[in-house]
């Protein structure tokens, strides 16, 4: 059966298996390889999406759970690569490998859109289930921050 998935703003009309996960869909299908394979079980966050602009794991997420709804990869958070957390990590010099970036940031920016005040505390306790194996926490705590004040300007 055919089922109808908006991603970064283009509607496509599927027909694959309605248990394939996301990740699979968007890299094998679509091409769009921002979104990393990490661990396959939901557990690192390299896999992090939205989903009607909630951060999911699309590693788990069947095709066939988000017929129907609207997800934005790290390709289509903006247009030209200039979302406040996108120009923060590179201030401050976040990516090392780079793998689990796009995760990261998807993660962040769903965080961000329901709280964009955050304290240190509640970066770390949102930030919890993505993990970089570089070690780049501090710095992705600070550009969550420096990303929170910036969107704050734009309101």
């Amino acid at each position: 059966m055919a089922k109808t998935l908006t991603i970064n703003g283009e509607k496509y009309e599927i027909t694959v298996d309605e248990a394939m996960p996301l990740l699979w869909f968007l890299r094998d299908k679509l091409a769009l390889t921002g979104t990393k394979f990490g661990c396959g079980m939901a557990l690192c966050g390299a896999c992090t999406v939205h989903v009607d602009g909630e951060a999911v794991r699309s590693c788990v997420m069947p095709v066939s759970a988000v017929a129907g709804k609207t997800i934005t990869t790290i390709e289509g958070l903006a247009e030209n690569n200039d979302h406040p957390l996108q120009k923060a990590w590179l201030k401050h010099k976040v990516p090392q490998c780079g793998y689990c970036q796009a995760g990261q940031i998807m993660n962040a920016a769903s965080f961000l859109e329901k709280n964009p005040k955050p304290t240190p505390q509640e970066i770390d306790s949102a930030m919890q289930g993505n993990i970089c194996r570089c070690g780049t926490y501090q710095r992705i705590k600070i550009a969550i921050s420096d990303a929170a004040l910036e969107l704050g300007k734009e309101v």
